[in-house]
């Protein structure tokens, strides 16, 4: 809301308390509006918009319809200085900045970023529980009457909500390590035999004696002469040749199998139960409650533990029989969610002392009793 005069304007701003106001406050300051032209006012006697009473400010108490008459002046139709002057009366805090026209806009941004109410929407919500107009003899509200009425407002502006959450399983992959080989290659050295056969050459001279005539080739022979007969002889020769007799191939090959991975996963389930049927089934198990004492006469009473105690689990279990949760589902297939909704709620009960009581409720129910 604006009020323009000659060369400033003064906007005006509705927060739901006092901190909220006051950092638009100092937002507005640093945005370059000087402090003295930016003003906050609240409820400061009871503390209802967060502060406490001792203030410097504490004379304008009293006087704030007289602040927003001068502002907005008054008798007009919408009567905006009594609708901020019950906002104010309501435990919320108001923030006023005068400037020049061509910072209005800036002043105005900031405020809507920093949660400013809508004070058309916010009279409407009052009008709702009776109001009609500001009354300055009022008396202003409390702390816990102002935080109680903010809370009923939003809760009417954005409802309740219930997240409804629900696990995946998500499975995936990764490379584990599971083994290997190295091979390694090494020179070692073995002694070896081979038999070779060599043959040699020897020289034999032999005189042989003979008495015969000489003949023309023996005598062409009288003259020096020599011969040379050489010996020759074989040796082994060993040289080593490489071979290769076998090779070593290491490689990898891949197999695929398939595994079944088992787990739980959580999720949450909202029961809706109006309020007339749960009154309704409060009733009928009222009906029963002679049968659940007869019940724990013959078989608890003895046992030191009272009917007060099993009185909750022998309702339980009717009120379960009778949950769409559970319809047409045997007792063996649902022991352990209600066992784990039972001890949720009843967290110190021992589920083997009250079994038999649910158990009771719940075939009394589906008419096994």
């Amino acid at each position: 809301m604006a009020n323009t005069s000659v060369s400033n304007t003064t906007v005006v701003g509705v927060f739901d308390d006092y901190n909220t106001a006051e950092r638009v406050a100092q937002d507005l300051t640093n945005a370059g509006i000087p402090r003295d032209s930016i003003q906050v006012k609240s409820n400061f006697r009871t503390g209802a918009a967060g502060r406490s009473a001792e203030s410097e400010e504490s004379h304008h108490e009293g006087g704030i319809s007289g602040f927003f008459h001068r502002l907005f002046g008054g008798g007009d139709e919408d009567d905006y200085s009594g609708h901020y002057s019950e906002a104010v009366r309501r435990g919320n805090a108001v923030v006023c900045v005068t400037t020049s026209h061509d910072r209005i806009d800036e002043a105005t941004r900031i405020m809507n970023d920093g949660g400013a109410v809508d004070i058309e929407e916010r009279v409407a919500a009052y009008r709702q529980s009776g109001y009609e107009r500001h009354d300055a003899n009022a008396a202003p509200y409390s702390y816990d009457e102002a935080a109680r009425e903010r809370d009923q407002y939003k809760e009417t502006q954005g409802g309740a909500s219930i997240p409804v959450i629900e696990e995946e399983l998500q499975v995936g992959k990764r490379l584990v390590r599971r083994g290997g080989v190295r091979v390694h290659s090494r020179i070692v050295e073995q002694p070896v035999e081979e038999s070779a056969n060599l043959r040699e050459e020897h020289v034999r001279v032999e005189r042989r004696p003979v008495n015969r005539p000489a003949e023309r080739q023996d005598t062409a022979g009288m003259r020096d002469q020599s011969v040379e007969v050489t010996e020759m002889a074989e040796e082994a020769v060993v040289q080593k040749r490489a071979r290769v007799r076998e090779e070593v191939v290491v490689g990898k090959e891949t197999t695929e199998r398939t595994e079944q991975i088992r787990d739980k996963v959580r999720r949450t389930e909202v029961d809706v139960e109006p309020i007339n049927q749960t009154t309704e089934q409060t009733n009928q198990t009222t009906d029963f409650s002679d049968d659940f004492r007869r019940d724990y006469e013959s078989r608890y009473a003895n046992s030191g533990v009272t009917y007060d105690v099993l009185e909750p689990a022998y309702n339980y279990g009717y009120r379960s029989a009778s949950n769409s949760r559970y319809a047409g589902r045997n007792w063996s297939d649902v022991e352990e969610d209600l066992k784990t909704d039972y001890l949720r709620n009843q967290p110190n009960s021992s589920w083997d002392r009250v079994k038999g009581a649910v158990r009771y409720g719940w075939e009394k129910m589906t008419g096994k009793r």
